[in-house]
């Protein structure tokens, strides 16, 4: 169990954000959304994969938060700065960004496009990375870092099977310009003299 401290409470209001656009929500909610546009089985099991377990990430950021603040005194509250969270959520997990907007579907892209999607997906892992090096910069608790530290490895993990999938998406697609097509929705031309 993790114990409080007035330290860890601005952390949490500060930068464990579960619903900000680099957040699990955000990536489960883009990998799931993706997949059913994608014209590949691999591109769809990866995107299957990787979408369900940022799902099981949100968990572990969930209970973290919990357990930063289910103790909380009504003097910690305040001197926090916890406290309009409070106010609107007492110590509930609601998904927000570290700069207090709430979770929406304007927090990920799904176009409908193998090669946008996938290269969103990649900008996406590096980004979670990315903000995973700014929690373990500024928190040192080891009961907050280790966590931490597994979550940002699974980023470069993922980062890289989204790269095995674009490639391997690339070298399906039946034209070498795969940038004039949508795959997933548009036909090959029939004969377009690409080499």
């Amino acid at each position: 169990m993790i114990s409080f401290s007035l330290a860890k409470v601005c952390a949490h209001s500060l930068i464990l954000p579960p619903g900000g656009p680099d957040g699990e929500i955000s990536a489960s909610m883009r990998y799931l959304s993706q997949r059913y546009s994608m014209p590949f089985a691999m591109a769809k099991g990866t995107l299957t994969d990787i979408g369900t377990e940022e799902l099981a990430h949100m968990e572990i950021i969930a209970a973290i938060i919990h357990q930063l603040t289910r103790n909380l005194t009504m003097e910690e509250i305040e001197a926090s700065g916890f406290g309009p969270y409070y106010i609107d959520h007492t110590t509930g997990i609601w998904p927000q960004a570290a700069g207090g907007i709430p979770f929406n579907a304007c927090e990920f892209q799904s176009k409908g496009d193998i090669i946008a999607d996938l290269v969103e997906d990649m900008a996406a892992e590096q980004k979670a990375r990315a903000t995973y090096d700014n929690i373990l910069r500024t928190i040192h608790d080891p009961e907050i870092c280790d966590p931490i530290r597994f979550l940002r490895e699974r980023e470069i993990v993922h980062f890289q099977r989204f790269g095995e999938t674009l490639r391997n998406a690339k070298e399906n697609i039946e034209t070498k310009n795969f940038y004039a097509y949508n795959p997933s929705f548009d036909q090959p031309p029939k004969s377009c003299g690409c080499k």
